[in-house]
């Protein structure tokens, strides 16, 4: 579904009067959170606004067979890239869980959770799922947008003891090809020119 610019500033309010922060809002829209500050801002100008791509993933997230499909594409490409050195494949939530869970279990390897909370907070890795220490692992979200969070969860992966060996998205909204010097892909490019 395509929003205007007031109806996704709408949209923002919405969620933040629901409880949400900047980043599960930016999540939810699939935003970059710069934009998502921006639609928030008192002193709104459109001539203002970030560039950025927004991501309508809907079509694949509402069937698990879907995901699955898509999971095979990333499974493809871990292989190509790091062959079987991997242990544990880590979920940034909310949308790149889905993806990491079905990963973990096409490859038969652990499957780690990190919440993030903001781009420049990396957020908590969960003691419920397998831990990293000693683990060699790849990060999978949605969407790539600054690589701030990407970023900060590689880096405290790496502080945890997890050697960082590949960071997926479903979509890149960058031209970045690495994250801190860690390697990136995408299954898609949406990068503005």
């Amino acid at each position: 579904m395509h929003l205007s610019v007031d109806e996704l500033r709408d949209k923002v309010e919405e969620f933040r009067s629901s409880g949400l922060n900047t980043q599960q809002i930016a999540d939810e829209l699939s935003l970059s959170q710069t934009t998502v500050q921006w639609l928030s801002a008192s002193d709104f100008e459109v001539d203002d606004k970030p560039v950025d791509v927004k991501v309508g993933w809907r079509s694949i997230a509402v069937k698990g067979e879907r995901i699955e499909a898509i999971s095979y594409v990333f499974c493809d490409i871990i292989e190509e890239m790091v062959g079987e050195e991997i242990d544990t494949i880590v979920g940034v939530s909310i949308n790149g869980i889905a993806f990491a869970q079905s990963v973990s279990s096409i490859l038969d390897l652990e499957l780690s959770v990190v919440r993030s909370i903001n781009e420049d907070v990396a957020g908590h890795l969960s003691q419920v799922y397998a831990g990293v220490e000693g683990k060699r692992v790849v990060i999978i979200d949605d969407v790539y947008s600054s690589g701030r969070t990407m970023s900060k969860i590689a880096e405290d992966l790496t502080k945890a003891g997890a050697a960082v060996k590949l960071c997926m998205v479903l979509v890149n909204k960058s031209w970045d090809d690495d994250v801190g010097g860690f390697p990136l892909r995408a299954l898609v490019r949406a990068a503005t020119v």
